[in-house]
């Protein structure tokens, strides 16, 4: 298979000048399409017919001559049933990163291409991972816990030059991690699919995840089997990684035993790569010392979650990627890309099915 990034489509459109004569459009981040973001579509694909979906997959238009989907909010059972509605459909683009719902069976036997949007939610949630190892290591939450108290009582924070991120997966939201956190002086380490070649000494990481020159430099970046090593050695240990069949319970008893002591998990990436109630445990007996969830297994968290009463755990709703620019960013990549698709040019973003991502 060519790199993502070279996949084409089958060929332009059958509407205006190769653009599709429809497109489908499901709600996006929880937000309702504004009308800037559909006059933008519309130019992108000129004579284009705009259908809208609910997150049922109920549509306001027939479907049988639309051959892309923007695809937000809609379960894979809607998907699929839409699929069956949909027999010009050719591409979906995912509004999320993870496209495990784009990638269902029928999907993949349909050969529908999937893009994603990979890149567009990077550095939200980059200053996220960094706001929160801030406030680890400088005592925000026993700082307010005294406040509460009235309690005039200092604490020593740590430096972030003495601090260990370890991010485990490198694409556009753990590079944006390591370059932030890099920024700040802190050693850098990763794990990703493939061990960069050489990748003993120092490591810049350019845009594809190779050398670089200008992109921040990692300590070291491993392979899969460096995980122990990585949780070992790290004070925080951010989980970016997509879900994929290796991915699923990556952290789990045996991973959060060999984490540092003290040390702090990170997850801005899904709840499902983490066992919850073997976290549940490391998180009562240790060794690691607390965690930032933003994710869980079940969405949204039920209120008589454990998770909300640990003293060391800060629990956030899914929230990490939220930014007044995203919703631009999105719209923005998929016009490119139907122009893309018009002009028969490859697409950004394309997924590997086999790789999941």
């Amino acid at each position: 298979m060519p790199p993502a990034d070279d996949a084409r489509t089958a060929g332009p459109g059958g509407g205006t000048g190769g653009a599709p004569p429809s497109i489908a459009l499901s709600p996006i981040l929880a937000a309702r399409y504004r009308s800037r973001d559909l006059d933008r579509i519309r130019e992108a694909a000129p004579g284009a017919r705009l259908i809208t979906l609910s997150v049922e997959g109920l549509a306001d238009a027939p479907l049988q001559d639309v051959e892309v989907l923007l695809r937000g909010w809609l379960s894979a059972d809607a998907f699929d049933r839409l699929l069956a509605r949909a027999p010009r459909l050719r591409w979906v683009h995912s509004a999320s990163a993870g496209v495990e719902r784009a990638l269902t069976p029928a999907a993949r036997e349909r050969g529908i291409v999937i893009t994603n949007a990979r890149g567009v939610f990077s550095r939200p949630i980059a200053e996220y991972v960094l706001m929160m190892i801030l406030a680890v290591s400088r005592r925000l939450p026993q700082l307010l816990e005294l406040q509460r108290e009235r309690t005039w009582q200092p604490l020593e924070g740590a430096e972030l030059r003495d601090v260990t991120v370890g991010i485990v997966g490198l694409g556009s939201i753990g590079r944006e991690v390591a370059g932030l956190a890099s920024a700040f002086g802190c050693r850098v380490i990763a794990t990703r699919r493939r061990a960069a070649a050489g990748a003993a000494g120092p490591v810049e990481l350019g845009g594809d995840g190779a050398a670089g020159p200008g992109e921040p430099t990692l300590d070291r970046v491993m392979g899969p089997d460096g995980l122990p090593e990585l949780l070992g050695e790290s004070d925080f240990v951010v989980l970016a990684a997509p879900l994929t069949p290796e991915t699923e319970g990556i952290i789990g008893a045996q991973a959060l035993a060999d984490m540092k002591p003290g040390s702090w998990l990170i997850n801005v990436a899904r709840g499902r790569l983490v066992d919850e109630r073997a976290l549940l445990r490391a998180l009562h007996e240790g060794p690691m010392g607390g965690a930032v969830l933003d994710t869980f297994v079940d969405e949204p968290l039920p209120p008589g979650s454990p998770f909300y009463d640990l003293p060391n755990v800060i629990v956030t709703p899914h929230t990490s990627w939220s930014s007044g620019r995203v919703l631009d960013r999105s719209v923005e990549l998929f016009c490119d890309n139907l122009r893309r698709y018009a002009a028969g040019e490859p697409l950004l973003n394309v997924v590997d099915p086999n790789a999941g991502y």
